[in-house]
């Protein structure tokens, strides 16, 4: 079985996200941790203050999308890091509780800001081991 795991991967001047899991849930949950590793170093950002998220689209792929964007508006809005989520991923929709805390400059030295998720190299897929693959490139 499949451990699950983000990674980074390169695209021409923006970011690549991809987050891998055992579940569609788990892959979507590594790509919003990779998402905020984009941001910050990932082990700096305690998970101290909730929010819960809820967001619909008509396939995986767009719900990807939907779903990352929202954490870009979250991020941008509430000026926080997330660090630990809890995914629920239904009939074209997902619910969940996330963790973060407030950006702190000192503690965290935001690297970049991210601007949008792109519908560059968007893909949801279950591999043939049976794990899950969500990926896409984010405007840095």
């Amino acid at each position: 079985m499949t451990a699950k795991r983000w990674e980074h991967f390169s695209h021409q001047a923006d970011i690549g996200v991809r987050g891998i899991g055992a579940t569609k849930a788990e892959a979507f949950e590594q790509a919003a941790l990779a998402l905020t590793s984009v941001v910050a170093e990932l082990g700096t950002v305690e998970a101290v203050e909730p929010l819960e998220i809820a967001c619909e689209a008509p396939d995986d792929e767009m719900l990807l999308v939907e779903w990352l964007n929202r954490l870009v508006y979250e991020m941008a809005t509430r000026r926080m890091l997330f660090s630990r989520l809890d995914i629920f991923i239904g009939e074209k929709q997902l619910k969940a509780r996330i963790w973060g805390e407030t950006i702190d400059a000192k503690k965290h030295s935001p690297a970049v800001e991210v601007k949008a998720v792109t519908y560059c190299d968007l893909a949801v897929l279950q591999m043939a081991d049976g794990s899950w693959i969500a990926q896409c490139v984010v405007d840095v």
